[in-house]
């Protein structure tokens, strides 16, 4: 498990949601056949502005490049 060793670095609790929800990110885009760099890139440019429910199923990584 690749976040096992890396815990130890994390500093604060705040630290270690914020590599757990990165690591999920990165891992759902791999298993929805994404090149995670992609996913993330385009993800961060549409996430702010997404307002609506809508807009945020829209950034999901099985639909992200379909909408």
């Amino acid at each position: 498990m690749l976040g096992r060793k890396n815990w130890l670095f994390c500093q604060s609790i705040g630290g270690v949601e914020s590599s757990c929800g990165m690591y999920s990110l990165i891992e759902t885009a791999k298993l929805n056949g994404l090149v995670p760099f992609n996913y993330l890139m385009v993800l961060f440019e549409k996430a702010p502005l997404a307002s609506s429910l809508d807009d945020w199923e829209k950034l999901l990584p099985w639909n992200i490049f379909t909408a």
